[in-house]
Order: structure tokens, then C-alpha cells, then sequence
């Protein structure tokens, strides 16, 4: 043994370290050089789901300890139509101090009637609100802006909107209040539902005087409860306590009861769902970054190969040598993952620091163990699955094999142990990401997808690789050179197209998505689609609605259905916050729903299972069901539906399911009941209003106003400008989509430089070589180019492809909206893959061209 071997085992014996490891560490003495890409992959996906998780948790932990705040109290109990009455509200007064409001749609107009707009009105009793306060910027009292004398307090925005001032009246309904405040924060705003419109506060009085709340009007009403006996709110057993005994007080109340331990469980889901989805998303700038690690360990193995043979020649077992250097990857992905995790921690702290104020509530920076251990887990797994198969060639190779150079390579596979471990990884990876998330059948799609593209660009390469070793040299010099470098063993052909190609994919996919949906609402409209949505006409006003709109429009076609609201209380006996249905139909158990009832089928709808009822009914309640929702509920023809209507559980049998069109915006619900349910139900009426093509926008603008100074209690929404308005937040969605699809683009850059880096000494010996023949610079230059131009529209033209593929299946299986091929869509890809390649390959020749060719040859 010699001394060098004895001080060595004399050290690892001292320190007790493991032989593998003491020598890992003698390895890692050389610095990180060469693991500086695979350390920015790791960190880049690490800290978007660090990140990601980070926010969330933030949010989530600020939801809960401002609930009471955000809810307006401990409790607060909602249901449409009707308010509390009688023992109800004897017994909801009992249980502690209690505030009640109402919100309601309606239109608001200047007095003279040139103008009106849709709004959110908002009728608050005198104890409102209970916690936090409404801030007016005039630095009013609400009191003194609403109840001393009658008056409102409005958005801003509804003054631009309408022309006016503070002081001016405001037409609400049937009377006139004058505007005394603009609102600067509401406390409970974000538990209300999704606004259409700018806020009014009023009192309840003048709401009431208004005409605005009366049987059958949609009006929802809330009941926010601070509980007897907590100074600083009711405890956890209390909250659980009060649910049970509200139960019991209200069996048919039809209440939606929440308390502060979750105020928004729809706010708690779509935070979980964007948590969700960004983790794919960083999980798939992992994946790329994965290549990036794996061209890292190969460059490094085949640096230390004389190492690894003089390790072998010495003795050194295949356990020994992967031990060593599976301990420095792992040293090197954590350094990368703590990177990472830093990083992401920087995410919530930027974006609240930037949007603090923007906010609907303070961010309390936390971050949670489920968000810490995710993040490490998908880093150390990502490193496994891509390291551990250079890792176990590198083992298998034999020493006399090491001692030779690149021209002789030996391909060998990795033991079966080792390519066990990479199936463990690979298969660790999907099941994570797919019992993480709450839609199972589109992560696991989402998984498949990621694996897919990756095998066809990994396939696409090798292609294109295998073609140019053997297509015909042109005559012109740079092209061969180009196609050369293309077919080359240590080429950049499989790094470029694996590490773009995955990135340009998602984009594509993300803006033909975007493209075809905004399509779908803005020039797809059915030719005999409504301008108006009339909301709140009384029955006994139908025949005068009717005759003026025939009046004002001749040749418009009018269209009306009863309007009610309710909530679903049972599925047959399974009360309905204990069924678990599709995320697709969740939605419908969630808070109440707008029912209607007729004789007849509705247009734009096909019975596909069961009959219709007869036109003189009397029987059993019946309900029809739309097919889909009715699938994501597990719901059959000959079940029960329980709804409670106006503080009444009604229980229909299903009869039949309709295949809906909704698209046609013709008058249809998900639940259609049968007239005998229904009719005697207290209840206003919805109608549509198709006008000719040819009517101009100020005739329909002078219809609303008309409708509006004759049915000043009614709601008039056009139609086109409630898909503007759409159209303005799916836009604002889409762009933060494309915003987190970035990333993997950004992981596949990183990529590129790698490999870039990687084949540089081998590009600068081949320069200087051709140089040394007689070769010019822009010769080589041009090469280059012809090369770099080749991966990039190849990667662009496949990224293309794949990322229609992908449009068209989410399109027409998930969003059941037609594909549509944008053009810019495709120059954003060629765009992009073109400007990373000349980016990098462009700094890559650079370098190449400015290299001094003294020490290239004495090393040769």
C-alpha cells in the first residue's frame, strides 16, 4: 500500500467518514466548475415551486387569521330571494350581535336618463359592519354618507362612467338619492359574489323604498353573526357547535353557512388549484433543466475518465465509483435546491412588497412543511432521474476502455439495479404530481403529455443526428461544415431541439389556446345570438315589456323564462357537501343556482336520455338535468335532486338529460323543473332580446334606457359587453399562463448554454484546425450560422406541430371550443427559438473566433 493510500485510510478512519464519501469530498475540491448549469436548472425549477407554494401558503395563512375580518364576523349564513322571517330571524338574533345585508344587480342612471350602467347594489342595516369598517375617501362616517340622511356611496369609476359628481343624484329604481361619498375598501368585498359592476352602498330603507326588493326579485341576502361569548372571537368548538345547532334550528332555511376558519371556500380552492397548476409548471422547467443536468454529469464523467480508470486500476469496485459520484451529484443538487428554495422564498416577499396594496388582503409570509418538502422532493428526484444514467455507464465502462479517447467510445447500459432506481424516480415524479392535485385525470394527462414530447424531441434529435452523418456533403464548404457539426457525436442537435423544443411546445399550446378562445367569444358569435340579457321583470309587466320593446324595435324577437334561485341540498340521500364530484361540476353544489321551469323543451336544448314531460303535467316534481354536469355528479335518469327554494326543500326525480348548447346564449339552465314544481314560487322573469344586424349601436343603446325608465327595478346586461368584460380577465389569465410557461423556456436557455459550453473546447479545436488549413472567419462564422438556423426552424416547425396537437385536445376535449390556427401564434415560436439560438450559439462562435490557436495545438 503505498503512503499516499495509508494517510488517506488513516484520515477516513479518524473522521469515521465512509470511503465513497471521503472521496466524494476530495473530488469536490476542484470547485463547482462544470456544475454550474445543472445547479441554475435545479434552483430555476426549485424556486418556481418553492415559490409558488411560498405565495399560496401566504395567502391561505392570511385568509384564515383575517377570516373574521374578510367575513364580516365569526358566521355569516346567505341564501337568495328571501330574508330571514319570523322564528328564523327571532333565533339568528338570539345567538349574538348580527348585521344583515343585501345584494342585489341593478342599474343606476343619471336623473336625466342619457346615461345608466350596471351595478352591484349593496343594502347594509345599521349594525353593518360588524368588524373593520368601510373606508370613504372623503373621510366620511357611513353613517353620514348613507343613514343620517339618505344617500350612497359609490365607486369611483361610477361617477366617469355616468358623468357625475359627488353631491349629484344617482337613479336607483324608482327614486333618486344623492351621491355623498366614493368607497375606498369594502371589509367583506371579497366574499361576495363575482362582480359585474361598480359598488353602491345604500341602506336597507332606501334599497327597500327604491323597489327594488320585493317577492321573486334576485336579491341574495347574508346574515353576518359575531357568537355570544368570545371577546376575541369564538373558538374553533363554538364555530363547530353553531353549524350543528343551525342545522337543527333551520332544517329548511336553505342557508349557506360559513364561518372565519374559512371564509371563501371558492377563494381556498382556487388558491389550491393555482398552486396546483404553477408546480406543473415548475415541475416541467425541472424536466427540461433534467437535460441540462444530465449533459452536466456526462461532461463531468468524461472529464474524470482517467480518474475513474486510474480508480478501477487501482482496485476501486463499480459500487465504489458510483457511490462517489452519485454523492457528489447529490451534493451538487442540494447546494442547487437550498439555492432554489432561497429564491423562491424571494417570490411572496417581491410580489407583496410590488402589490401590497393591490391585494385584497395582508400577506402574512409564511411558508408551510407540505411546500418545503415538495419542492426538495421534486429537485432530488428530477437530479436522480437524469444523473443516474451517466452515473451507471460510467461504472460499467472498463478501465482499458476509460484510458482511451473520444474516438473509440464504448456504449454500454446501466446495471438493471440502476435503471430500477431510474424507473423508481420516473415513476416516484408522476405519482406526486398526479395524488397532488385535485383534477387526478388531467395531471395524469398533463404527465403524459410531458413524457411524450420528450420522447419525440429526444427521437427528433437522434433523427436528425442519424440523417446528417449520413446525407451528401454539399459542395459548399460552410454547408458541410453545418451539416457535419449537425451529425456530430458531441453535437448540439439533441441538447437544442430536447431543451427548446419541450419550452416552444407549452407556448404554442398556451397561445392557440388563447387565440382560439378569444376567437370563439368575439367572432363566433350564433347568427341569432341576443344583444340583451333583461334581468327582474315582474310578471304581471310582461305584456308591457313586451310592447314596448315591439314599439322601440319592431323587428325584435323577445324571449322570456321564469327566474329563480336555490341551493342543492341533496343528491337522493347524500347531502350535498358530502358528495364528491368532478372538479368540472363541483361548481353546482357550491353556493345556490338559478332554476327555471317549463312545459316545453328550451331552445338550444336536445333531450339525449329519457321524455319530456306532457304539456298538462301534474304528477311527482320532475326535474331535467344538462347531461354533462349531471356525468360529473354521478347523477342517473330516476334519481332525486333535493333543492331548497325560497326557504323550502323541493325533491324532484330526474326524467331526463338534456345536451345543452350553450354557446347559442339562448335561456337555459342546468336544472329545468317541470311547471307543477315551480309556478306557485314567488318569482320574476329573464328575457333576451335579439335585435336585427342591421340595428345601430345607438338604437340599442336607446332601448335600454327606454327599458330601464319603464322597468327602472329591472337590469338590462348587453351581451357583447359582458364578453368584453370576459375577455379582459381571460386575457389578464392567459398572460400570467404564458408569464409561468416562460420559465420553461428559460430552464431549456439554461440548457443550451450548457451545452453550448460543453462543445466548446471541441468547436475551438475544430476552428483552429480549419484555420490552420486556410480557413476564414467568415467561413466559420457561416457554418455556424447554417447550423444554428437549421436546429432553430427544425425545433420551431416540430414545436409547432406538437403544441396544435396539444391546443386542439384541450380545446375540443376539456373546453369543448373549436380549434383555430393563429399565425402569430406560430412567429412567436419561430420568433423565439430563432433569438435564443442566435443568442447563444452567436456568443458561442464569438468566443470560438477570438480563441488563440498557440495552446489548442501544443495540447494536441
Amino acid at each position: 500500500m503505498t503512503v499516499a493510500a495509508r494517510d488517506l485510510g488513516a484520515r477516513r478512519q479518524a473522521f469515521g467518514l465512509p470511503l465513497a464519501l471521503t472521496l466524494a469530498l476530495r473530488e469536490q475540491r476542484n470547485g463547482l466548475r462544470g456544475f454550474y448549469v445543472f445547479i441554475a436548472c435545479v434552483a430555476l425549477g426549485v424556486a418556481v415551486i418553492t415559490g409558488v407554494g411560498a405565495l399560496a401558503d401566504a395567502l391561505r395563512s392570511s385568509f384564515e387569521h383575517q377570516g373574521q375580518a374578510l367575513l364580516g364576523g365569526d358566521v355569516t349564513l346567505s341564501r337568495p330571494h328571501r330574508p330571514a322571517e319570523g322564528e328564523e330571524r327571532a333565533w339568528l338574533w338570539r345567538q349574538g350581535r348580527i348585521s344583515e345585508t343585501a345584494n342585489m344587480r341593478a342599474m343606476a342612471r343619471r336623473p336625466d336618463g342619457r346615461e345608466q350602467a350596471l351595478v352591484e347594489l349593496k343594502g347594509v342595516d345599521a349594525a353593518y359592519p360588524l368588524v373593520s369598517g368601510v373606508q370613504l375617501t372623503e373621510g366620511m362616517s357611513l353613517d353620514e354618507a348613507i343613514r343620517r340622511e339618505p344617500g350612497a356611496a359609490v365607486d369611483p369609476i361610477l361617477l366617469e362612467r355616468l358623468g357625475l359628481r359627488l353631491g349629484d343624484s344617482l337613479a336607483l329604481g324608482t327614486i333618486e338619492v344623492p351621491i355623498r361619498a366614493t368607497v375606498a375598501a369594502e371589509p367583506d368585498k371579497l366574499m361576495d359574489r363575482l362582480t359585474v359592476g361598480p359598488r353602491v352602498l345604500v341602506s336597507l330603507n332606501t334599497a327597500q323604498r327604491a323597489g327594488l326588493i320585493e317577492p321573486g326579485s334576485l336579491v341574495g341576502w347574508r346574515y353576518a353573526l359575531m357568537l355570544a361569548g368570545g371577546a376575541f372571537g369564538a373558538s374553533d368548538d363554538a364555530l363547530v357547535a353553531f353549524r350543528e345547532r343551525a342545522k337543527a334550528a333551520l332544517p329548511e332555511g336553505g342557508f349557506t353557512v360559513r364561518d372565519r376558519r374559512d371564509p371563501s371556500p371558492q377563494v381556498s380552492r382556487t388558491l389550491e388549484r393555482l398552486r396546483q397548476f404553477l408546480t406543473l409548471v415548475g415541475l416541467t422547467a425541472l424536466l427540461v433543466g433534467g437535460v441540462g443536468v444530465a449533459n452536466a454529469v456526462a461532461t463531468y464523467i468524461d472529464r474524470r475518465r482517467k480518474v475513474i480508470a486510474a480508480f478501477k486500476s487501482l482496485g476501486a469496485t463499480s459500487g465504489t465509483i458510483l457511490g462517489v459520484h452519485l454523492l457528489q451529484v447529490l451534493l451538487i443538487a442540494g447546494i442547487g435546491i437550498l439555492l432554489g428554495i432561497a429564491l423562491g422564498f424571494l417570490i411572496p416577499v417581491a410580489l407583496t412588497g410590488m402589490l401590497g396594496e393591490a391585494l385584497p388582503i395582508k400577506a402574512d409570509l409564511t411558508v408551510s412543511a407540505r411546500s418545503l418538502l415538495t419542492a426538495v422532493g421534486y429537485g432530488l428526484m428530477v437530479s436522480l432521474l437524469f444523473a443516474l444514467w451517466p452515473l451507471g455507464r460510467a461504472e460499467q465502462v472498463r478501465a482499458g476502455v476509460l484510458f482511451r479517447d473520444e474516438v473509440a467510445p464504448e456504449r454500454v447500459l446501466p446495471r438493471g439495479v440502476i435503471l430500477a432506481l431510474i424507473l423508481c424516480c420516473g415513476l416516484s415524479l408522476t405519482g406526486l404530481a398526479i395524488f397532488t392535485a385535485e383534477a387526478r385525470l388531467l395531471a395524469l394527462y398533463y404527465c403524459l403529455g410531458v413524457v411524450g414530447v420528450f420522447a419525440v424531441f429526444v427521437a427528433l434529435g437522434d433523427a436528425v443526428a442519424w440523417l446528417a452523418r449520413r446525407a451528401a456533403r454539399p459542395r459548399l464548404p460552410e454547408f458541410a461544415l453545418a451539416i457535419g457539426n449537425l451529425g456530430a457525436p458531441g453535437g448540439l442537435t439533441r441538447s437544442v431541439v430536447l431543451s427548446l423544443g419541450t419550452g416552444l411546445s407549452l407556448l404554442v399550446t398556451v397561445a392557440l389556446v388563447d387565440a382560439s378562445v378569444v376567437h370563439e367569444l368575439t367572432t363566433r358569435l350564433p347568427e341569432e345570438s341576443p344583444n340583451y340579457f333583461v334581468l327582474d321583470i315582474k310578471p304581471a309587466e310582461r305584456d308591457d315589456f313586451r310592447a314596448l320593446v315591439a314599439r322601440a324595435a319592431p323587428a325584435a324577437r323577445v324571449a322570456e323564462a321564469p327566474m329563480l334561485r336555490g341551493r342543492v341540498i341533496k343528491l337522493g340521500d347524500r347531502l350535498a357537501e358530502q358528495v364528491k364530484a368532478a372538479p368540472e361540476a363541483q361548481w353546482v353544489l357550491n353556493g345556490d343556482r338559478g332554476l327555471t321551469y317549463a312545459q316545453d323543451v328550451p331552445e338550444g336544448s336536445t333531450v339525449v336520455a329519457g321524455s319530456w314531460w306532457p304539456a298538462d303535467y301534474a304528477g311527482e316534481p320532475l326535474v331535467s338535468f344538462e347531461a354533462e354536469t349531471a356525468k360529473g355528479l354521478n347523477l342517473k335518469i330516476g334519481d332525486t335532486v333535493t333543492v331548497n327554494v325560497l326557504g323550502r326543500n323541493v325533491t324532484a326525480r330526474i326524467a331526463n338529460l338534456r345536451d345543452v348548447k350553450w354557446e347559442s346564449l339562448s335561456l337555459n339552465f342546468v336544472m329545468v323543473f317541470s311547471p307543477n314544481t315551480l309556478s306557485g314560487a314567488p318569482h320574476n322573469l329573464l328575457a333576451t332580446i335579439t335585435l336585427p344586424k342591421d340595428q345601430s349601436l345607438a338604437e340599442e343603446a336607446r332601448l335600454a334606457q327606454r327599458i330601464g325608465q319603464a322597468f327602472p327595478a329591472s337590469s338590462a346586461i348587453r351581451v357583447k359587453d359582458a364578453i368584453e368584460a370576459f375577455n379582459v380577465i381571460f386575457s389578464r389569465v392567459m398572460v400570467a399562463v404564458r408569464a409561468a410557461g416562460s420559465v420553461t423556456l428559460l430552464a431549456g436557455a439554461l440548457v443550451l448554454a450548457g451545452a453550448l459550453a460543453t462543445a466548446q473546447r471541441r468547436r475551438i479545436q475544430q476552428a483552429v484546425i480549419l484555420k490552420t488549413l486556410g480557413a476564414t472567419s467568415r467561413r466559420i462564422l457561416l457554418s455556424h450560422f447554417c447550423e444554428y438556423a437549421v436546429l432553430a426552424l427544425l425545433t420551431a416547425f416540430i414545436s409547432l406541430l406538437i403544441g396544435s396537437l396539444a391546443a386542439w385536445m384541450v380545446l375540443n376535449r376539456v373546453m369543448d371550443v373549436d380549434f383555430v390556427f393563429s399565425g402569430w401564434a406560430a412567429a412567436q415560436a419561430v420568433l423565439a427559438s430563432i433569438a435564443l439560438v442566435a443568442a447563444f450559439g452567436g456568443y458561442g462562435t464569438w468566443r470560438v473566433l477570438r480563441a488563440r490557436p498557440v495552446p489548442y495545438l501544443r495540447s494536441d
